[in-house]
């Protein structure tokens, strides 16, 4: 470490006449080494080794096992798609080769947009780089669907970090979560890129597959020996479904998600899979054994905050088992302990309600917050006929109001408080 603090100290003195360049260097050597500054004048100060960027580093490093696991069921359901490899351990190295190639640009737009965004306004306001675009740069692609057109991904991301974050003066000053904006922004200026049955599954070979030799090898598995008119799209097999289990669930209720099939035989949405995430989806929220592991991670280094989780899943559970009491049509009916396994509500209660800008501060705060994310939530999810999931409108609707709930609760110390002195 000795080395890298004499490169650091010898780039200072170079970096410090340009704004940007002193800018870049700050967030480096910040990444690399703990901020050893104190307030001046006498007493005692106590520095903490867990500064923001070590925080971010540890909900980043909490997200590997989603990350990992989207990489391999890119390409699992790419290749089961064509009708090749079903098995889970079937040319495991060549799915995950596969979904690796196809997430690698998705990661780079989106940090390079994003950092690049947050370089530009650090040099321009003279300030040090913040470091809350590390954990949004590795949410958002794993929100995504595996086969989200890249200048789309860029103008999404864009939008969220100049509207819903520097507009409001940077890191910590957000009202809105910047992942979920990127999301919503895309749902409602290309929801046909973003919703249906084809964004689910990476039918494309983008130019990383080809320089890789992924295209020859596929083509000659099939007996190919080019491109088939009309592209890849083609070559799905008859009766293979992209379709989501929530898709499903809104159409015909559990039924129709339990009788889905696989063409190679076997349900394609048995609990088995829907539990390890073995299905089409967002690239990192179908594996709910990923998820728990990045949950426990956090909480036993009390990163993320227990209260929100557990009152979220308190108020989706309550409002399922309404849902199921009413039972008016086969969403409804749908029992509710398998909503807590489809669709994105592990993973959104995991790593976005507890988001520490967005969310509500006060430990009140944060029961009645969760509490309505799982309400609302379940509300759009089941009664919403146009969206089948509402947990990315339910986290957005209920940050704007986490300010509201927090005022309400210091008020009503303050009220307490004074009644004691009286």
């Amino acid at each position: 470490m000795k080395f890298i603090r004499n490169i650091f100290d010898n780039l200072e003195p170079k970096m410090k006449d340009n704004p940007f360049l002193h800018a870049v260097y700050d967030g480096f050597e910040t990444f690399f080494f703990t901020p050893n500054h104190t307030t001046s004048g006498p007493g005692v100060h106590i520095r903490d080794g867990i500064d923001l960027k070590r925080t971010m580093v540890f909900v980043v490093l909490a997200l590997q096992a989603c990350l990992l696991f989207g990489m391999w069921n890119i390409g699992h359901q790419h290749y089961l798609s064509l009708g090749l490899y079903p098995g889970l351990t079937e040319s495991f190295f060549t799915k995950f080769l596969f979904g690796a190639l196809q997430l690698i640009p998705i990661i780079i737009v989106a940090n390079v947009v994003g950092l690049g965004i947050e370089f530009y306004f650090a040099a321009k306001r003279g300030h040090a780089i913040e470091e809350g675009y590390l954990v949004s740069g590795m949410l958002i692609p794993l929100i995504m669907p595996p086969d989200i057109p890249l200048w789309m991904l860029a103008i999404a991301i864009a939008f969220a970090v100049i509207i819903a974050k520097e507009a409001f003066g940077g890191t910590g000053m957000n009202i809105l979560n910047i992942a979920l904006t990127a999301r919503v922004f895309l749902f409602f200026a290309y929801p046909l890129e973003i919703s249906g049955e084809g964004c689910w599954i990476a039918y494309d070979y983008n130019i990383l597959h080809q320089l890789f030799g992924m295209e020859g090898s596929t083509m000659q598995a099939l007996g190919m020996s080019a491109v088939p008119e009309g592209g890849w799209m083609t070559r799905v097999v008859d009766g293979f479904s992209g379709a989501t289990p929530l898709g499903l669930a809104a159409a015909g209720g559990w039924e129709a998600v339990t009788n889905a099939t696989l063409p190679t035989g076997g349900a394609q949405y048995s609990v088995s899979n829907l539990f390890w995430g073995i299905i089409p989806g967002s690239i990192g929220e179908t594996c709910k054994p990923a998820i728990i592991i990045g949950m426990i991670f956090l909480l036993f280094t009390r990163i993320a905050s227990w209260r929100i989780m557990l009152s979220m899943a308190l108020g989706a559970v309550l409002t399922g088992l309404l849902f199921n009491a009413l039972g008016s049509n086969a969403f409804l009916e749908v029992p509710f302990y398998y909503h807590l396994i489809m669709g994105s509500f592990l993973f959104a209660m995991v790593y976005m309600a507890t988001d520490p800008v967005t969310a509500a501060q006060t430990n009140t705060g944060k029961w009645i917050y969760g509490f309505m994310i799982g309400f609302i939530g379940m509300v759009v999810r089941v009664l919403n006929p146009a969206y089948p999931e509402g947990w990315m409108l339910a986290i957005l609707f209920l940050n704007v109001f986490a300010p509201t709930i927090d005022h309400f609760i210091y008020q009503q110390n303050i009220k307490r408080r004074l009644s004691r002195v009286a």
